[in-house]
């Protein structure tokens, strides 16, 4: 058991996680001399490919001579947060990743406030020294007054530092010294990492932490053996949340090895276990024995934050693409979603149609859509609202924490759009670097819809990274999107014409030879008011000869609005449309006569401020 070590690699999106991962894979010798790889092995759901980001913490295994190591791969997304609470569960110690140029930023301080009150150790690694801006003494003090502001104690303090280039497989002790591999990162791990604790013949205990599903298997649950050894064929109780103890067999036992599983006769503790065919156990129960049950305390994750309300499409060009289209698929799908992501709750409303789904962010909430779509599920989702708390006769609200990194001609634009939204400045720091980095306290509220309008006010160069930070009381009314909706007032085909008479009103969402209904959102108003627009007009053709040449119909190209962006985009009264290969904008009530004015709405709210 003394040759184990169980690490989780935590750090901020995008500062080299997962490539560290594959590095550490590829030294330990784990695979096959003519295996063939891609990059970022690790990263194994499509989605995780195609964004570069990591959505799921996943574990895998390598052995530093006769030293099992353990590793868990975590997202750095704080949306995700529910999965790096998990994994620190699991480990007895952290590798903390820092860019060494961007330095610590909001998602590192979130997973490393979660180390320090799990009082793991920690390992800090400063990854990227190749940058060209690389600050890697700066960055160092920056950790420090990180530590000392998450009121770290002396023993977490006094961590040892490496320096990494993740993406050639370096890791030095000193900036510029002769390694040249990981082997120092590796001798860090043995030496700065305790070795699990826990009595091998005494009283099971082992805590589900993940599940996974095989078409042979059946349900898999993933998690780490805290005390005692768990055995194959043995029988033990699952201790559930509402403190029964229900009985269950062991039919097989899986330990990790890189990729792969290997199957075993019995885990100690201490070691990191997948046990197949226990049904019925969900995140966070534990196994333990039946004659002298000692369950471990069931996981407990932060709140949510954001609410968004998920309903049967029932749009006029519905069915046609889906596989699963009614309330029925709608819910089971939901409810699958609520085993594996406890960070998700899921309530029902008044009506059978209508589920509201509680999660910590838009990324989440847009990539749990993304993986439904692609799944062959239709569906509308209404705009993301924040969840209210009531205490003590006060109503309180979200407060997130906001850094936005952005060239210094873009400052007054990015304190102007934040000042709209109640954000307020906390902090600016100028590199010298022509970077200015500035830090908000902002409600919740006012992110929704913030990254797409920053990114257009910048051109593209501003970088938002927000963190949960607090309650705070409600503040009001807040503004809302500025600009009204074009909404086609009839059903048919998209013409050029009609596109082309149209683009000087506002945006466009749609091109020529598109399929609309009316209700549908074609684009946006330039205006504050919605403006309903006949989309399929067609030119008149008559037998009367022209005095001049027809003027050339020359569109504009149209707006792709992605599904992060139409989630941002769309107003109280209007729906996002998801289906397997569209996305669509509509109005909640479709019938132009019955709809009520969206530009009313803004002038009483207006007048009740």
């Amino acid at each position: 058991m003394s040759a184990i070590r169980n690490i989780a690699i935590i750090a901020h999106v995008d500062h080299g996680k997962t490539t560290l991962v594959d590095a550490m894979l590829r030294q330990s010798g784990i695979f096959r001399s003519n295996e063939i790889l891609v990059d970022r092995v690790m990263d194994s759901n499509d989605l995780e490919r195609e964004r570069g980001i990591t959505i799921l913490a996943k574990n895998t295994a390598l052995f530093y001579h006769d030293t099992k190591i353990n590793i868990v791969d975590t997202p750095g997304h704080s949306d995700f947060g529910g999965e790096v609470e998990r994994a620190l569960q699991m480990v007895d110690g952290v590798l903390l990743l820092v860019d060494a140029s961007e330095g610590p930023l909001p998602q590192t301080r979130y997973v490393l406030q979660k180390a320090l009150q799990a009082k793991l150790p920690p390992i800090i690694v400063l990854n990227k020294i190749d940058r060209p801006d690389a600050r890697a003494a700066e960055v160092l003090d920056e950790i420090y007054d990180l530590f000392i502001d998450l009121e770290a104690t002396e023993d977490q303090l006094d961590f040892p530092v490496l320096y990494t280039n993740a993406k050639i497989g370096v890791a030095h002790n000193q900036p510029g010294d002769s390694s040249t591999n990981l082997q120092p990162l590796f001798e860090a791990i043995v030496a700065g990492i305790p070795a699990p604790k826990g009595d091998p013949d005494g009283v099971l205990q082992a805590q589900v932490m993940n599940l996974d599903y095989s078409d042979f298997l059946g349900r898999i649950a993933i998690g780490r053996v805290f005390n005692g050894t768990l055995r194959r064929g043995t029988d033990v109780g699952i201790a559930k949340r509402s403190g029964a103890i229900e009985p269950t067999r062991i039919t097989k036992l899986f330990t990790f090895r890189g990729l792969e599983r290997d199957e075993a006769e019995e885990v100690p503790c201490g070691d990191l276990v997948a046990v197949a065919g226990v049904e019925g156990i969900q995140i966070g129960e534990s196994l333990t024995s039946i004659e002298t049950p000692m369950p471990l305390e069931p996981l407990i994750v932060d709140e949510p934050t954001l609410a968004m309300n998920f309903t049967v499409n029932t749009g006029p060009l519905s069915g046609r693409e889906g596989q699963w289209v009614t309330s029925r698929d709608l819910r089971a799908r939901l409810q699958k979603e609520l085993l594996t992501n406890v960070s998700l709750r899921i309530t029902d409303s008044d009506t059978t149609d209508v589920f509201r789904v509680l999660a910590r962010g838009e990324l989440q909430l847009a990539i749990l859509i993304e993986t439904m779509r692609r799944e062959g599920y239709e569906l509308m989702v209404g705009k993301p609202e924040i969840v209210v708390r009531e205490e003590n006769g006060r109503r309180l609200e979200p407060l997130e924490r906001l850094v936005v990194d952005c060239p210094e001609a873009f400052v007054g634009v990015v304190m102007e759009s934040l000042g709209r939204r109640r954000g307020e400045l906390a902090k600016m720091v100028n590199h010298g670097s022509g970077w200015v980095r500035m830090e908000f306290t902002v409600p919740s509220r006012g992110l929704i819809g913030l990254r797409g309008q920053l990114l257009t006010d910048t051109r593209g160069t501003a970088q938002l990274h927000a963190l949960f930070e607090g309650w705070t009381d409600y503040g009001g009314e807040m503004a809302t999107r500025p600009t009204g909706a074009l909404v086609a007032d009839r059903a048919g085909h998209t013409t050029a014409f009609a596109l082309w008479n149209l683009q000087e009103r506002g945006e466009l969402f749609v091109g020529p030879v598109e399929e609309v209904y009316e209700g549908m959102i074609v684009g946006e108003n330039s205006r504050d008011s919605d403006m309903d627009v006949n989309v399929t007009k067609e030119k008149k053709q008559t037998n009367m000869r022209a005095s001049s040449a027809d003027e050339a119909i020359r569109l504009i190209p149209h707006r792709q609005l992605s599904l992060e962006q139409a989630i941002e985009f769309i107003a109280d009264d209007e729906f996002v449309e998801v289906t397997p290969k569209s996305i669509r904008l509509r109005k909640k009530v479709l019938d132009m006569k019955k709809r009520p004015r969206r530009w009313q709405q803004i002038r009483a709210a207006e007048a009740a401020q």
